[in-house]
């Protein structure tokens, strides 16, 4: 019998005991009476099956398989032009979404900014350039841009040079006052500091506060080496990893990286058999990262500098010198969801306060407001991208939302954010040999003791469907499984 199915008995049986007792408010005569308690226990068992329907089998036998009880887990399916849901299961159960918050956030983004916003990045100055040379202080003014990459700051500046600033005398000032933030630690949710996923928000955040290297075996020799591939000026990589024969597996997990001052040390094993290997840390706060940024950039593009890097507000009187717009909503939305971008997630998050300076305060309410005009309430948000072990969403809650979601405008620009199955984004490798192949677009969800996905899955005769599954438990092992088994499940109906 599984765990389902028990609950299911249990609750007929209590059932049974209330239909014995309303008996009593039957006719005395026998007949009259045993007529009323067949009419009384039929609409008793029928209400008991509608009440606590059976998981699919597929589902049920992941679950015992994972070793997941069927009270950690929460299911939501319905057609998305049906009245009623096909399956419920611990429907109004609030859990943790993991990722999954990120439609949340991605979707109130694209109803309440709209599709086509953008984000711009001033640079200013105390005067104009006289000469190729900038007499006072340069500054930069975020916006909160979640996507100022390398190649855009790298534009940025070469604007201004275009414009004519060849020499900086005075200071690099950092204007992020569009953001009023508490404290951020990079170590709190899971001891990983360096982690680019731990980073948080920031109004001049920018290539996601992240620096790349490339890791290169050289089977000759028996060593390794990191290439720099972000510019950054005046850093130092202490490279000790050990060259390791044998598979690949989960390299990263075999190295250990730590940062002193504007060094960089690597120790560990790295096997010969992984060949080159991208690494992303995020070894510094958002103002020392622009700082090394802009040295290097500015110093390729052939420009001086002789001031420092500092924070400060761009003054009333600061010149303009040009605006650098960033790509609209909608390209944001999609490197959010495709490829779960937390640190995107959480400036889109911020962007949704009403009001300058934008605080998480007031994002939440915001959220919160626009949530129950959707008709979901009970939901907690937090920082917008998932990363956290106190937002809670139900899965119908979720399943409402995906359901609201495709009859809005934005639909279009939502679900193409989604990744989909066996083809691109954290799903490329997931569901490629399955019914679900090209016909499901899943947003996942994956922290420690959560496994989660949420989204759209189109069927064997061409019907949509919103699919929602949650699985909350602290000693999981695969939580995987029971959710690919539901989505199959839909796929080939």
């Amino acid at each position: 019998m599984s765990v389902a199915q028990g609950e299911r008995i249990g609750k007929i049986a209590k059932l049974r005991q209330y239909y014995q007792t309303m008996l009593n408010t039957c006719p005395i005569l026998n007949a009259a009476r045993l007529a009323c308690a067949s009419v009384l226990m039929t609409a008793g068992l029928a209400a008991a099956t509608v009440a606590a329907p059976a998981l699919p089998p597929a589902v049920a036998d992941a679950l015992r398989d994972a070793q997941l009880p069927a009270a950690h887990a929460a299911f939501f399916v319905q057609r998305v032009d049906a009245d009623k849901p096909l399956l419920v299961h611990n429907g109004s159960k609030r859990m943790n979404p993991a990722s999954t918050m990120k439609i949340v956030t991605t979707y109130a983004a694209l109803e309440l900014l709209g599709p086509a916003h953008t984000w711009k990045t001033q640079a200013l100055a105390d005067a104009p350039p006289r000469d190729g040379v900038l007499t006072g202080n340069l500054y930069l003014k975020g916006s909160g841009d979640p996507g100022l990459t390398l190649e855009r700051f790298w534009l940025l500046l070469r604007q201004l040079r275009a414009r004519g600033v060849g020499s900086i005398a005075g200071d690099l000032v950092l204007d992020r006052s569009e953001f009023r933030l508490p404290p951020h630690d990079p170590s709190a949710f899971d001891n990983e500091p360096l982690r680019p996923y731990n980073a948080g928000p920031d109004a001049l955040l920018t290539n996601f506060k992240s620096l790349r290297l490339t890791l290169v075996p050289d089977t000759a020799t028996r060593t390794v080496v990191a290439v720099i591939d972000t510019p950054v000026d005046d850093i130092r990589v202490d490279v000790r990893l050990q060259y390791a024969d044998g598979a690949c597996g989960d390299w990263r997990e075999k190295l250990a990286v730590s940062v002193t001052g504007n060094a960089l040390s690597l120790s560990g094993t790295f096997a010969g058999n992984c060949g080159e290997k991208a690494l992303h840390v995020s070894p510094w706060p958002a103002n020392l990262q622009v700082e090394q940024l802009f040295r290097a950039l500015w110093k390729e593009l052939g420009g001086s500098f002789g001031g420092r890097v500092r924070d400060g507000d761009a003054p009333p009187t600061a010149k303009l010198l040009l605006t650098h717009e960033s790509p609209p909503l909608a390209e944001a939305v999609r490197d959010v969801n495709k490829w779960s971008n937390n640190v995107m997630a959480r400036q889109l998050f911020l962007a949704l306060a009403p009001s300058r300076p934008a605080t998480p305060e007031a994002a939440r309410e915001r959220v919160t407001a626009w949530l129950q005009e959707k008709g979901v309430s009970g939901v907690v948000p937090e920082n917008g991208a998932g990363l956290s072990r106190d937002e809670r969403i139900s899965a119908e809650g979720m399943g409402r939302l995906l359901l609201a979601a495709w009859k809005s405008p934005v639909m279009p620009e939502l679900m193409g954010s989604l990744p989909i199955a066996g083809t691109d984004g954290t799903l490329r490798k997931r569901l490629g040999d399955s019914p679900a192949a090209g016909r499901a677009h899943l947003k996942t969800g994956y922290i420690e003791g959560v496994r989660a996905i949420a989204g759209y899955v189109q069927d064997r005769s061409g019907q949509r469907w919103v699919v929602v599954g949650f699985l909350n438990d602290a000693q999981m092992k695969n939580g995987s499984r029971p959710l690919d088994a539901l989505v199959k499940w839909v796929a080939d109906r």
